[in-house]
């Protein structure tokens, strides 16, 4: 692992410290961070105090908030010794791997979670429930992910199409979204229907160019090698050969569902993603994800996916946000 095991400390710190030495040097500055910031994070989220002498790191505290500590650290610097970069997003993963129960915490320091090429950069997921969605999106033809935002379900579904799409293994890439209002009508939008349309299927066109340069992704679109389309759109095809992704699918309606369902055709696969407690939807009308859900469970061929706030990958607030409304919700507020 190339880093030695807690060693026992003199008797008079045994209840207090931690001792971990690191074999090399230049992996132990990267896991500190630029300007300790890394060491600076883990501090304040574990409460352990993090002291750094040499190659050596002494961790102080109760042991619990040690314990976590040392396990934050040892999962970063394994990272690093595998020839994967640390930064502040991975640091604050392990951070919630460590609060995970024991299982998920051997599953995600102890193997190495799959990555997925694209001509941009490398992408893995950072917490166990990303680890199995990206396998389930490897490994079914049919697969749902549902959580609430920030967890990367939409992010991780567009880099697994991406990279099968390099690979050769699909002919082309299909992302849809419904075009729903939230709050505004879109015919009182500026522009033509493309202009009017577009807004919504923004974040999808920013996952694509975070994986392929800007000028190829208007290559492969002008090519119809990638097609990004509002869910009505999709009524009457067959879509074969391809990665096809439905996101914000907790605002397409049951009948939609079942329509986009069906363009399921041969050589493709299929991801749905959708967040329960964000629908658009007009009141008394039934969401078709929440249908889907229900009507095809134990359907082979199908997986679900379910992430909480703890999964959230962007700044730490969102997830404390996501529970606080959580809260507000299970006691009626």
């Amino acid at each position: 692992m190339g880093f030695s095991a807690p060693t026992t400390p003199p008797a008079a710190s045994v209840a207090s410290e931690t001792h971990l030495e690191f074999d090399d040097n230049r992996l132990l500055i990267d896991l500190c961070g630029q300007f300790d910031r890394n060491l600076a994070r883990i501090e304040h989220q574990t409460d352990a105090r993090i002291l750094r002498r040499g190659n050596h790191l002494t961790l102080i505290g109760e042991a619990r908030a040690r314990d976590r500590a040392a396990a934050v650290l040892e999962g970063l610097y394994a990272r690093l010794v595998s020839g994967r970069p640390v930064g502040p997003a991975d640091v604050e993963a392990a951070l919630r791997g460590a609060q995970a129960p024991a299982g998920d915490q051997l599953e995600m320091f102890g193997a190495t979670p799959p990555e997925l090429r694209t001509l941009r950069k490398p992408v893995e997921p950072r917490t166990a429930a990303q680890k199995a969605y990206v396998e389930a999106l490897l490994t079914h033809e049919l697969a749902f992910g549902i959580g609430p935002a920030g967890t990367g379900k939409t992010y991780l579904a567009v880099a697994v199409g991406v990279s099968l799409f390099l690979a050769g293994e699909v002919e082309r890439i299909v992302l849809s979204r419904p075009a729903v209002e939230a709050g505004e009508r879109l015919g009182f939008l500026p522009g033509d229907m493309r202009e009017k349309i577009d807004p919504y299927m923004q974040p999808l066109y920013d996952a694509l160019n975070d994986f392929i340069p800007a000028r190829q992704v208007q290559k492969l679109i002008e090519e119809k090698r990638i097609e990004i389309a509002p869910l009505a759109f999709m009524r009457g095809r067959t879509l074969a050969h391809a990665f096809v992704v439905l996101d914000e699918a907790q605002n397409a309606t049951t009948m939609q569902m079942k329509m986009f369902l069906t363009r399921l055709g041969e050589g493709s696969r299929m991801v749905i993603t959708g967040d329960r407690t964000q629908v658009d939807l007009p009141r008394g009308t039934a969401s078709g994800l929440a249908d889907a859900e229900r009507i095809l469970a134990g359907v082979p061929g199908v997986s679900f996916s379910y992430f909480t706030a703890r999964d959230v990958v962007r700044h730490p607030l969102v997830a404390r946000i996501i529970e606080a409304y959580g809260r507000d919700e299970a006691t009626g507020g």
